[in-house]
């Protein structure tokens, strides 16, 4: 009876052993076609079909720059009111400056970064730079933009516009952020 139980127990080690890692995908070989220019083919036509008006703060910060918005940008910053995701009248408004914007540009596409200040758990502020980002997107889908133009993504306090402790760095920093990537129209 006991060897009968110890040869199930193992058999069935060995089925969810086998089930659980599963066999490797095989994957594809990378292809080494070039442009003349030595660019792959993949990143050349990724860069015919995307251009953006600014970089991500993440591509920023990266470079060792701050992660202002240009003026020549269509959409502008928001800023936000110490731990507060709500709309204030003033963002309000200048979404509704973008909707105009992006309902006259259906090609463009957006990405909502959310950002806070140094103050709370990387945790929280995290969460509450996606609950900014996704306050806005909301607003610009129900003043008819598509919601297949927007995304949204948090920074939390990672990526600050200044790293000064006053009243003024900290406003600066709640904010979300809008960069646009234009797709070409076939």
């Amino acid at each position: 009876m006991i060897n009968r139980l110890t040869v199930s127990l193992y058999g069935l080690m060995f089925l969810s052993f086998f089930s659980l890692t599963g066999c490797p995908t095989p994957t594809a070989p990378k292809s080494d076609v070039s442009s003349s220019s030595g660019k792959s083919a993949v990143s050349e036509s990724t860069s015919r079909e995307q251009s953006s008006t600014s970089s991500s703060s993440l591509e920023s910060h990266r470079r060792g720059e701050t992660s202002t918005t240009p003026a020549s940008s269509p959409l502008k910053d928001i800023h936000f009111a110490y731990d507060r995701y709500n709309l204030r009248e003033d963002a309000r408004a200048t979404l509704r400056a973008g909707a105009d914007w992006l309902k006259s540009h259906p090609s463009a596409r957006v990405e909502i970064e959310g950002h806070c200040d140094e103050r709370g758990t990387n945790e929280y502020n995290l969460a509450l730079g996606a609950k900014r980002a996704q306050s806005a997107m909301d607003y610009l889908i129900s003043l008819g933009i598509s919601a297949r133009q927007l995304s949204t993504v948090s920074y939390g306090e990672e990526l600050p516009t200044c790293r000064e402790k006053t009243k003024e760095c900290w406003q600066n920093n709640r904010r979300d952020r809008f960069i646009v990537t234009m797709r070409p129209t076939s």
